[in-house]
């Protein structure tokens, strides 16, 4: 380990410079200071069977090589795969099941973790058990023998909930089974499940990693030299990988992300304190909020509470849908992360994959709103919200 450059750097350096430098080098033909596009399908070899580290762009690629060592070297990871989106990542993760094996995972995750679980893989034969992963004794109770798998959000979308992620990690390593964590929403610059016991992080680049609404992408990031040569073949051998651009616009996002992140905690902080006090929300969903239940865990294990938040109106789901689209700076859209405020409807656009009944359950209400808060200034978000909910409401 101790010749390992990424090793090195993790005790040299570190996130906000590692976020600029890790895995990047200015190109030595050239000095050309930004990472190169390497706009390739193959590559000349030496000889049959010899080449210089690249034959074919769905294997691996230059541009994709040094995105992957940043990656790797921002969530203090030893290996890093990037995807071509945040679900092909996840379903990389479930390649690893056999028919037959049991998924323990969080009753509200994302409503794409939902459906390729329950519309793709159970098809296969692969079972899943969705429980309360605040609840660590309700974890355990849903383990069983063929149980393989704990999959956690944290915090969850959309509401915001807090998994202690090292009491999940032993509760899965007591029973044989592996540990991920999908940490799109805090991003390695706020949590670093790894430190925690978590063997696999999942992340869509989508998001705050790429952090400007301008492209799609997912990675896989653990310690497990077995775990990393099984992604590497999966990853190979089904082609969900990113183009040389992409990779090139995820490493342009990752270099911002320390301002930004900073930027969008300090919004989100602002904006749940003014809805907490408002007369038409029920519930603000904001794990920096010292009433959140999962507060407590979170001031543990992350370094500020992250740049989404959801709350929950004394609406219909008519009169909340008015809500949404009447905003003018916020804009109503799925996705997240980007340096533009977003503003979206659960239960019509993300989790409509969810049956409404079991939706319910979870609660996932009509009445609930999910934000992406940006980086504009945080009292045009606020009376931007002020407005739409007045005219939507009143």
């Amino acid at each position: 380990m101790d010749d390992d450059p990424a090793s090195d750097e993790h005790e040299r350096f570190r996130f906000e410079t590692r976020s600029i430098h890790a895995g990047q080098e200015p190109d030595a033909d050239t000095g050309a200071l930004m990472t190169p596009i390497h706009a390739n399908s193959t590559y000349e070899q030496d000889a049959p069977g010899e080449h210089r580290g690249y034959e074919y762009s769905r294997t691996g690629n230059p541009t994709r090589t040094d995105l992957e060592a940043n990656l790797a070297s921002l969530e203090d990871a030893e290996y890093g795969r990037a995807f071509a989106s945040g679900m092909a990542s996840i379903n990389t993760v479930l390649n690893l099941l056999d028919s037959g094996d049991h998924v323990v995972t969080g009753n509200d995750v994302y409503g794409g973790t939902h459906r390729i679980f329950t519309q793709v893989y159970e098809d296969y034969d692969i079972d899943f058990t969705f429980v309360d992963m605040t609840d660590l004794d309700a974890i355990e109770a849903a383990f069983r023998e063929e149980t393989e798998l704990l999959w956690l959000e944290t915090p969850t979308n959309p509401l915001m909930s807090i998994v202690d992620i090292e009491g999940a990690a032993e509760i899965a390593h007591a029973h044989g089974a592996l540990c991920a964590i999908d940490n799109t929403f805090a991003t390695p610059y706020l949590q670093r499940p790894l430190e925690l016991g978590a063997d696999i992080v999942s992340h869509s680049l989508t998001k705050y990693l790429g952090g400007h609404s301008d492209v799609v992408g997912g990675a896989l990031l653990t310690n497990d030299e077995e775990l990393d040569e099984r992604f590497g073949f999966y990853q190979n051998a089904v082609g969900a990988t990113p183009g040389p651009f992409e990779s090139f616009l995820v490493l342009r996002g990752t270099k911002t992300l320390p301002v930004r992140m900073d930027r969008h905690c300090e919004n989100a902080r602002q904006i749940a304190d003014w809805l907490a006090d408002h007369p038409d929300v029920d519930r603000v969903y904001y794990p920096g909020l010292d009433s959140h239940p999962g507060h407590e865990i979170a001031r543990e294990q992350m370094d500020d509470f992250g740049g989404m938040l959801s709350f929950e109106l004394d609406a219909s789901l008519e009169d909340t849908s008015e809500v949404v689209s009447n905003t003018e700076v916020f804009t109503l859209a799925e996705s997240l992360g980007g340096v533009e405020s977003l503003i979206e409807q659960p239960a019509p656009m993300t989790h409509a994959a969810i049956p409404r009944e079991e939706r319910l359950e979870a609660g996932l209400t009509d009445g609930l709103v999910r934000v992406s808060v940006g980086i504009e200034h945080a009292e045009d978000l606020i009376a931007d919200l002020e407005t739409a909910i007045e005219s939507a409401l009143h």
